[in-house]
């Protein structure tokens, strides 16, 4: 059986998307099940598998599409669902930490994100505009709470709406903080995601707000996918775990991320242990104004991990403490 999603109309690159969705769901598809499931004739079903071809996305075959050699399908929510779960609890209860009463806010689809409404149930007299049934569905019975979503086609893999329609209906909306997950997080690139209709919802929630949280554990950190939704330079702050010590691209990706002025806080968890002796927030003063601060506003406090060329442990953990106290100095 074939898996599809039946749409009246799409554009061109919403048409392809869905199109490279279900070729990954049933790893070959023919011409005439594209054409009957996009609602468009088999030659413009033709010109865009040639166009998905041509960015190594899928291969032709005669009468159809198949996945490309190698290509590994995208995790749905099951399969992440159970990944870095320690971590992602401790990330939802500290970013849990910044949202106040009576705020009005984004959350974006994912399983991090999911974590964190659950924490947010708790909090008196606020509104929460999503894309996510999941995160939905976790405020549902919070009395307190006021949930707001946005239209758009239903995303299966990960219960997410997306489409022109979710994008439509985030114009005019203006919050103050946007939090947001993704499949990975670079200095140089931002967050990104492996699907270009979940990217552009998430750019849309970002426009939507004063502020951008990006929830990621560490395993995200350095991982760079095919769609960029939030550039470096517009995340406030990086919520995340903290990262193993022999994890050595984690690591130097977060002291990238605090270089180009994105405060970090990072939960008191690594490997799914807690912390001994260690607060569950470290915060350390890093110089110089947020680009994106708001005009007469106290400046936040940026946070960095501290990192080394990963030496022994005991020369490690004196490497960093030594580099919080030069952070410290200036």
């Amino acid at each position: 059986m074939v898996v599809g999603v039946t749409v009246s109309f799409v554009f061109a690159a919403e048409r392809r998307q869905l199109i490279l969705e279900m070729v990954r769901a049933n790893g070959a598809v023919s011409l005439r099940e594209l054409a009957r499931v996009v609602q468009t004739s088999e030659v413009t079903v033709r010109r865009d598998v040639r166009a998905l071809e041509a960015e190594g996305l899928l291969d032709r075959r005669h009468g159809g599409a198949v996945l490309p050699g190698g290509f590994t399908r995208e995790s749905g929510f099951p399969q992440k669902s159970h990944l870095a779960t320690a971590e992602k609890t401790a990330i939802a209860d500290l970013a849990a930490s910044f949202v106040e009463e009576g705020e009005a806010i984004v959350v974006g689809a994912g399983t991090t994100t999911q974590e964190l409404a659950r924490r947010l149930a708790r909090v008196p007299g606020l509104t929460v505009v999503t894309n996510s049934l999941l995160v939905a569905q976790a405020l549902a019975h919070a009395n307190r709470v006021e949930v707001v979503m946005t239209g758009g086609t239903l995303r299966g893999s990960n219960y997410a709406l997306v489409g022109s329609g979710a994008e439509q209906s985030l114009q005019g909306l203006r919050v103050s903080k946007a939090f947001l997950s993704g499949s990975g997080l670079t200095a140089e690139r931002g967050l990104s995601t492996s699907n270009m209709l979940s990217a552009s919802v998430d750019r849309a929630l970002v426009q939507a707000a004063a502020e951008v949280v990006v929830l990621a554990d560490h395993t995200k950190l350095g991982t760079d996918t095919m769609f960029q939704t939030v550039p470096t330079d517009v995340i406030t702050r990086l919520v995340t775990d903290d990262p193993p010590g022999h994890d050595d691209r984690a690591v130097t990706e977060l002291q990238a991320l605090a270089d180009q002025g994105v405060q970090i806080s990072v939960a008191g968890a690594a490997g799914g242990e807690p912390v001994p002796a260690r607060p569950s927030r470290r915060d350390v003063p890093l110089p110089g104004p947020r680009r994106n601060q708001v005009h007469g506003t106290a400046p936040q406090l940026r946070t960095a991990t501290v990192l080394g060329d990963q030496p022994p442990v005991g020369e490690r953990e004196r490497e960093r403490a030594a580099r919080v106290a030069d952070l410290r100095r200036r």
